[in-house]
């Protein structure tokens, strides 16, 4: 057989695996199916380790799956839209539908070169008309639905990306993107209304086993559903209404003061005329200049101004004062907090700050600390104590009975509140998808009518110069008709969050040539939910969350009929270098293609499957990559030096009555094989399909190629021929497991070895559970707990039977002679202990 090259097999097998059509998937109502799903990647041009490990596991498992007689839907396609592609393209004087187009054509060539197993007739880039058409349609259903709504509100603004961005795209004071420090400004956006499905979105969390509990969590805080009481207070000066929400109705006796956000409606009204109101004033517009996210930062320090006015408690008609706070937002609650220094540690330092009184309302059970003795807020449950008549009441009983005695008197009532805001998709940006709307000083905001949707991106725009909305700028795309009356009208000129694009976009995988509609319920319902999702951890929050949102929205259209988009999510680690992130300014990367020229890529997706459980991180290893590369070449060679086994009769996939020839004349060392054999199977198989532990699964089949290794070596030629079923089934068994990891190599030996068809079209190898069962089993003989030999008995040895072979052993009996035996412990299969004197 000839040498190992990978840089002459692999490309073959590729170019054959398309000319067949290999992956081309079909609906078929006989057959389970399988929809496996890597997060498709925005289209940078270059793939990086993160990418070929996220598409190795995914590969793995549609072509195990395929193995095990699913119709698998492996699908793949390109999220185009977005900010990185916009700047890139000014930056080198393109068009971004060129320097997209360009890019996706090699990204794709690279995800070829990996040998990954995509059925490309279903490939989407929503960058394409026929792609954001559908995304426009659905904007229209959110519209008539009364979920897409345009208001006026403070925003994150990113100064150097010139647009919004969601709460969600905003990490520590900065620009998910660039990493620039965001501020606030007030603009008109169009937003989803995702907190009409919070309650959903929070309690079907519950479905989602599959799930991992980390990101589970992560959505539940971030939805942040909180029970509690609305409280009506009475401002003193002007009579109006401040409500407040608390999750602590129970302390509402120990309300010292209150702060409302900069932007409440109340705060000019209270400080005007007053000498607070040029402070407060310049204090109001340098906190709309500063996002929300910097504002509420935990390390961000809590200021606070006196208005000169002061609330009235409804529970004791004591009067407080009220104050304007940066740390108050008005897009959370109600804009106006109550502070209960008392029992709330950040309370309690703001008013040791600002010399605000602090008043114990409840107490621990045991004692009754004074308000002097307090060195910090105490949190916990107790027995109220200052709270008239609810005094000695447990303070969980008062949370239902103040509750109930604002309600009876209109002063306030249960409520319920989130933390999800709704989602704003507006972006001030060229590349992504128009919004849908024009607006006519007649019939004000009009939505295009479906029949003459898409509406198309302008061509041709000049984007290098402009410092503002790129689409704002080209008269041919603003100016229009209004659709209703006909008359002058302009278009909206935001584009919609990429986000948007990919809240959706599983689902047209299912159906994706449909031109009439965005995909067909009956092609959704056969193919989803996916069964696996594979991507990012970073996404828990962003693109899952919206994902849910839809399928959900989707699913009361009745468009589709499940209401969970996928059923199982691995959030795989990342890809690290020397104990760091591979990055280019740390000087450790290395890209997939190195790894492809240098190794193959059979190499490359072996080691990152080898390497590390899927979803932990991986530590990159040069020596790890040489050491998979060894063991294809050691794959290699035991099929050169054993290829007289597959020169009778032609075979293919294993069958019974193989199995039934191996066991027959088997010796000792023959039923070892096949033990190691069928114990391999059903490792590699549970440690796929179940626990998605490829690690070990390719450990197991290294451990099965080195009890070849040890056989052959041993067997002489008549040994050899008499067992050839056997080692024919081994070897062919070998690329069977093997071929879902490295499927260049395992299609070239099958072939070399004359067996019929693919490796691919092969079934799955099922393990014979009698052939795990071992005759012989070597026992451990311990005396007074020591080791003192090994013998070999028969594996349905009986206790007695066990301690008469101990104490016969040669090396045991020395330790016996003279001695009372006290005590004996066995356990069966494995050990002998005995305690003598």
């Amino acid at each position: 057989m000839k040498e190992y090259i990978p840089s002459e097999l692999e490309p073959r097998w590729q170019e054959f695996w398309r000319q067949k059509q290999f992956y081309s998937t079909r609906k078929d109502p006989n057959r389970k199916k399988y929809y496996v799903l890597e997060m498709f990647p925005y289209p940078s041009g270059k793939l990086h380790m993160g990418h070929m490990r996220v598409y190795s596991i995914g590969d793995v498992l549609a072509r195990f799956f395929r193995m095990r007689g699913c119709n698998v839907l492996h699908p793949m396609g390109w999220d185009a839209f977005g900010l990185p592609a916009e700047n890139a393209a000014a930056q080198h004087g393109v068009d971004p539908a060129e320097w997209t187009a360009a890019n996706i054509v090699a990204m794709k060539e690279q995800q070829d070169a990996l040998g990954l197993s995509y059925d490309w007739e279903r490939e989407v880039t929503t960058c394409a008309p026929d792609y954001y058409c559908w995304n426009q349609w659905l904007f229209l259903l959110f519209y008539r639905e009364g979920l897409a709504y345009k208001r006026k509100a403070p925003v994150n603004w990113c100064p150097s990306c010139r647009t919004v961005l969601a709460n969600e795209q905003v990490v520590d004071g900065g620009c998910w993107r660039c990493g620039s420090a965001v501020d606030s400004r007030e603009l008109e956006q169009w937003f989803l209304r995702i907190t009409d499905y919070a309650d959903r979105l929070l309690d079907d969390l519950e479905l989602l086993e599959g799930w991992p509990q980390r990101v589970k969590v992560m959505q539940e805080n971030w939805i942040g559903r909180s029970e509690g009481t609305n409280i009506v207070f009475t401002v003193k000066e002007t009579g109006d209404e401040l409500k407040v929400f608390t999750t602590r109705p129970d302390t509402v006796f120990g309300v010292t003061y209150m702060v409302l956000a900069p932007e409440h409606p109340l705060v000019n009204k209270l400080i005007a005329g007053r000498p607070q109101e040029e402070e407060i004033t310049k204090f109001v517009a340098q906190m709309r200049r500063e996002s929300e996210i910097t504002r509420t930062a935990a390390d961000a320090e809590k200021v606070g101004l006196f208005t000169g006015a002061s609330a009235v408690n409804p529970v004791n008609g004591e009067e407080i004062p009220i104050l304007v706070g940066n740390y108050v937002l008005m897009s959370y609650g109600t804009g106006a907090i109550m502070g209960v220094p008392a029992h709330d540690q950040r309370d309690f330092l703001f008013a040791r700050k600002y010399n605000l009184p602090v008043r114990m309302v409840v107490a621990p059970p045991d004692q009754c600390p004074s308000t002097d003795e307090l060195t910090g807020a105490y949190e916990e449950p107790g027995i109220m104590v200052n709270s008239g008549l609810f005094d000695g009441m447990s303070s969980e009983e008062a949370k239902k009975a103040i509750t109930d005695w604002l309600a009876d008197r209109d002063r306030g009532g249960g409520d319920v509140m989130y933390r999800l805001r709704d989602w704003l998709i507006s972006r001030q940006r060229y590349w992504g998808t128009p919004i849908p709307v024009v607006y006519c000083g007649s019939c004000g905001t009009v939505p295009v009518p479906e029949e003459e949707l898409p509406v198309l991106l302008p061509e041709g725009i000049e984007l290098s110069t402009l410092q503002q909305s790129p689409l704002a700028e080209c008269p041919q795309f603003v100016h229009t008709s209004c659709p209703a009356c006909g008359g002058e009208a302009r278009r909206e000129t935001d584009t919609m969050d990429t986000f948007f694009c990919s809240s959706w976009y599983y689902l047209r995988y299912a159906d994706p040539r449909r031109e009439s509609a965005p995909f067909l319920k009956e092609e959704v319902d056969y193919w989803l939910p996916v069964d696996q999702y594979i991507g990012g951890i970073e996404h828990a929050v962003l693109h899952l969350l919206y994902s849910r949102f839809f399928t959900k929205f989707l699913y009361d259209q009745g468009l589709v009929g499940i209401q969970e988009p996928f059923q199982r999510l691995l959030a795989q680690g990342m890809v690290y270098k020397d104990g760091a992130k591979m990055s280019k300014s740390k000087g450790n990367v290395v890209t997939p293609d190195e790894i492809i020229e240098r190794y193959g890529a059979d190499t490359g997706r072996l080691f990152i499957l080898f390497a590390s459980p899927p979803e932990k991180d991986l530590d990159w290893s040069d020596q790890g990559v040489e050491g998979c590369y060894r063991f294809l070449r050691r794959v290699w060679r035991l099929f050169g030096q054993n290829r007289e086994l597959f020169e009778q009769s032609p075979g293919g996939a294993w069958s019974g009555n193989k199995e039934k020839a191996a066991v027959e004349g088997a010796g000792r060392e023959e039923k070892e094989l096949r033990r190691v054999l069928n114990a391999t199977i059903k490792r590699v198989t549970a440690d796929i399909e179940e626990r998605y532990n490829f690690n070990t699964a390719i450990s197991a089949i290294m451990e099965l190629v080195n009890a070849l290794y040890a056989y052959l070596g041993e067997a002489g030629p008549e040994q050899r021929d008499t067992h050839r079923v056997l080692l024919r089934q081994s070897l062919e068994t070998v690329l069977l497991l093997l071929a879902p990891f490295a499927p260049h190599i395992c299609e070239e030996l099958w072939h070399q070895c004359g067996l019929q068809g693919s490796v691919h079209q092969q079934s799955w190898p099922a393990y014979d559970p009698a052939a795990l069962e071992v005759e012989e089993v070597e026992i451990v003989i311990q005396v007074n707990g020591k080791v003192r030999g090994r013998v070999l008995v028969p594996a349905d040895s009986s206790e007695v039977d066990l301690l008469e072979a101990a104490r016969g052993h040669e090396r045991v009996r020395p330790y016996l002679e003279g001695k009372e035996i006290l005590k004996t412990v066995t356990v069966p299969r494995k050990l002998v202990n005995i305690v003598a004197r």
